[in-house]
């Protein structure tokens, strides 16, 4: 992990904290109106959702460019699975064997931009109750908004643009979307499973008839 990284979490955790401190009170009062008690529930939820909010947005827009920052010779790629043919490059450039492709920064990029998807899916199966193309949608969708945020160097409030456009990006936010919503629905059927209820059988009971009656 860079040092940019670790910065970009510190600030995330700084956000998340200073927002959840923000909603939860009210969140707080509100539980208490509606259902005469706290319940411990929607409190972890709401602080699960800010937390992933948070760290996103840090780890995707932050830092931003200081003084002296080169700039990006590159800002849009296009090639879908690039990320294949640069971790052979990268695996050339410093004499690696093609054993350790998983060692390089390439493919731990992909991984991140996989892992950091899943939460979103796993959210919208659980608690937004989507289906698997809605959290597709969803996940291309929030991917799609990240790029072009970057790609307009923050919808021009930034200097200058700073992050690659990249559709690999795309693919890999949006693989991570629908790893989630699978995750989120193996979680759900696990915990629905029913349990089998023992249903107590009577004895049939026999009536004795009288023939004497019944003549």
């Amino acid at each position: 992990m860079t040092n940019a990284q670790v910065t970009a979490l510190q600030y995330g955790l700084i956000g998340f904290f200073a927002l959840w401190a923000t909603v939860l009170i009210p969140q707080l009062i509100l539980l208490h109106a509606r259902h005469g008690q706290v319940r411990l529930r929607p409190v972890l939820t709401m602080a699960a959702v800010l937390l992933y909010g948070t760290m996103t947005l840090a780890v995707t827009f932050l830092p931003l460019p200081g003084p002296g920052v080169n700039r990006l010779s590159q800002t849009v790629q296009l090639t879908p699975f690039q990320w294949i043919t640069d971790i052979h490059t990268e695996l050339l450039k410093h004499g690696l064997p093609m054993a350790d492709w998983f060692t390089t920064q390439t493919f731990q990029q992909a991984t991140m931009n996989v892992l950091l998807f899943v939460p979103l899916g796993f959210f919208a199966r659980t608690l937004w109750r989507r289906g698997f193309v809605g959290t597709t949608l969803i996940g291309l969708a929030a991917s799609l908004l990240i790029e072009s945020t970057q790609l307009t160097a923050n919808f021009g409030t930034a200097p200058y643009v700073y992050r690659i456009f990249d559709v690999d990006d795309l693919l890999n936010n949006t693989g991570g979307a629908m790893l989630g919503w699978i995750a989120g629905a193996l979680l759900l059927s696990l915990v629905r499973k029913p349990v089998p209820s023992m249903v107590e059988v009577q004895p049939l009971r026999r009536e004795r008839v009288d023939l004497a009656q019944a003549r």
